[in-house]
């Protein structure tokens, strides 16, 4: 699925199912919980915490699309095409750190 037919698909489901959009500053406290979410399974997965009782890393792949799905909510709150705007941001980056991360000697 491209980004932009991401976006389309979840501004269906939000009008079909969802009745409408949750306010921006409601969706930006989801998008931050969904983040503490995933942090919560890397800091078991990857970290030194462990699981607790009847915890997994299952839910990884399922708290990945929950971000992305409330990104995309975001992005159409306020007319953003993040398709666009991720090409930019390669763009951007390629431009200010082609030759960064090749210099980094931590990084070798």
């Amino acid at each position: 699925m491209e980004i932009l037919e991401a976006q389309k698909t979840i501004d269906k489901w939000i009008k079909t199912y969802g009745v409408r959009y949750f306010d921006e500053m409601t969706n930006l406290a989801v998008l931050m919980e969904e983040v503490g979410e995933l942090a919560r399974i890397f800091s078991r997965e990857f970290g030194e915490q462990s699981f607790k009782t009847g915890e997994s890393a299952e839910g990884l792949a399922d708290e990945m699309a929950d971000i992305l799905f409330v990104l995309c909510c975001l992005a159409n709150q306020t007319g953003i095409n993040l398709e666009e705007a991720l090409i930019k941001n390669i763009e951007k980056k390629t431009s200010r750190d082609k030759d960064r991360h090749q210099a980094n000697t931590k990084l070798k």
